[in-house]
């Protein structure tokens, strides 16, 4: 799979831009597994349900920040059923917006981007939390703006969008990382667009490596490269799966870089300088097969 450097080039452009729109940036990525896409028949979805969570609201007698939720989750968990894929969690469509709005199941951070945007329209403002190992939301108490989970409601998008206090957030982290990763009040802060976008392309390349699947892999990692071409692991992964796909002059070009820029780091750490064994021994081969070729 070749990716154009005009459809790279468009996807970036939106991406980072001052206010990103994730709606949009998340069906492009999805045309990478279904090229002939039409994005306006599900941003027209999206534009129907936040149409009619802003009705239920406007019925609410209160409409705080309680009550909004729960009319929230009450249209997208009970009556539009969405909910958590935990059955299945090696399949692409977790991690394709269209996908996730046909089947109604994903992975957190797609849930989460459909409660976004969704709550956008309805007038209503919820935030991204980078949480680590399971993505989650926030929606602000109060005017004034504070980081912690003291002052906003912390949502779980994947369980029905059910509340969670930060003792529930330390064990949630506990659980997913285990007692040698502590849990500080920052992991609760509020997210950028732009990384949410990131952590999606994230998980679709780690997904696709997991499953062969190398020219999405390598298509997934040109577009988180234009996002931050200063991403060292992305370089080298693409220079890996460059590798994989027998591009072994690609592979040689990304990987001689990674060594050349990551090198200039700490001498002394070991994992640092065991994959750097590692790289070197697939750089030497490389300049072997090159040097055939020419």
């Amino acid at each position: 799979m070749m990716i154009s450097p005009n459809f790279i080039d468009k996807f970036s452009q939106i991406a980072k831009s001052p206010d990103p729109d994730l709606a949009t940036s998340a069906l492009l990525i999805a045309k990478l597994e279904y090229p002939n896409l039409d994005a306006s028949q599900y941003l027209d979805r999206l534009d129907e349900m936040g149409l009619a969570v802003l009705e239920r609201l406007n019925e609410a007698p209160k409409n705080n920040s309680l009550e909004r939720i729960e009319v929230m989750n009450a249209y997208l968990y009970d009556e539009k059923g969405f909910t958590g894929n935990k059955s299945q969690l090696n399949d692409p469509r977790d991690n394709l917006l269209n996908a996730v709005i046909d089947r109604k199941t994903g992975l957190p951070v797609m849930l989460a981007v459909v409660y976004i945007e969704v709550a956008r329209r309805a007038g209503v403002t919820v935030e991204g939390v980078n949480f680590p190992g399971h993505f989650l939301l926030r929606m602000p108490y109060r005017t004034d703006t504070a980081d912690y989970v003291d002052a906003d409601l912390i949502v779980d998008p994947f369980h029905g969008g059910a509340i969670l206090s930060e003792s529930d957030c330390r064990r949630l982290l506990n659980g997913l990382m285990g007692p040698q990763m502590p849990f500080d009040r920052r992991l609760l802060m509020r997210t950028t667009k732009l990384q949410i976008i990131i952590r999606m392309l994230v998980n679709l390349k780690k997904l696709y490596v997991k499953m062969l699947s190398f020219p999405q892999g390598r298509a997934i990692t040109e577009l988180l490269l234009a996002l931050d071409p200063s991403a060292m692991e992305e370089l080298r992964d693409r220079g890996l799966l460059a590798y994989h796909l027998n591009d072994f002059s690609t592979a040689l070009k990304d990987l001689e870089a990674y060594l050349r820029f990551t090198s200039r780091g700490d001498p002394q750490r070991r994992e640092k300088n065991e994959e750097h064994a590692e790289i070197w021994e697939h750089v030497k081969a490389l300049r072997r097969r090159v040097a055939n070729l020419n």
